[in-house]
């Protein structure tokens, strides 16, 4: 959890750094002048699209640092970057990214990706179920729609 005053202490030393008043750093990130004043005065705590437009305009601000005061201001090239490959130690192996395009057998996002055979089974299967509902003959398929559950969709044509 975010310590409001010690946040404020570190807004208030972002704000020293770049020779601003609150309203001029308001301004510049883009938020209200009242919702800065609400801050520092330690009335509301800092939403995440507040500390996003902060690392947005000022890349110098370290994102551990402004929350946690873990880190430094401003930013240290030789620092480590605070991402993934800095946490993750060397025998560990990381998967890589997966496409938006892949499709997903289950229906969260972190399942495994299905096989083309998986895929190729259950399109054979959903088109044997669904044949059965046909009434005539003359109707003919003039497209088939997938939509996964991730966003994604893929059109057949048979």
């Amino acid at each position: 959890m975010v310590n409001i005053d010690d946040f404020v202490k570190r807004l208030e030393v972002i704000l020293d750094y770049y020779g601003l008043n609150a309203s001029a750093f308001a301004d510049k990130i883009g938020v209200q002048r009242s919702s800065m004043s609400h801050l520092l005065s330690g009335r509301n705590k800092p939403s995440l699209d507040f500390v996003l437009k902060i690392l947005d305009v000022f890349p110098d601000v370290d994102l551990y640092w402004i929350l946690n005061g873990k880190g430094s201001f401003p930013k240290k090239e030789d620092e480590p970057k605070n991402d993934a490959s800095a946490v993750i130690g060397e025998n560990e192996k990381v998967s890589p990214p997966i496409s938006l395009s892949d499709n997903f057998n289950s229906a969260d996002l972190f399942s495994q990706i299905d096989t083309v055979e998986d895929i190729k089974e259950e399109k054979r299967n959903l088109f044997e179920t669904k044949s059965s509902n046909v009434v005539s003959n003359e109707d003919e398929i003039e497209k088939i729609v997938f939509f996964y559950k991730n966003g994604t969709f893929k059109i057949y044509i048979p």
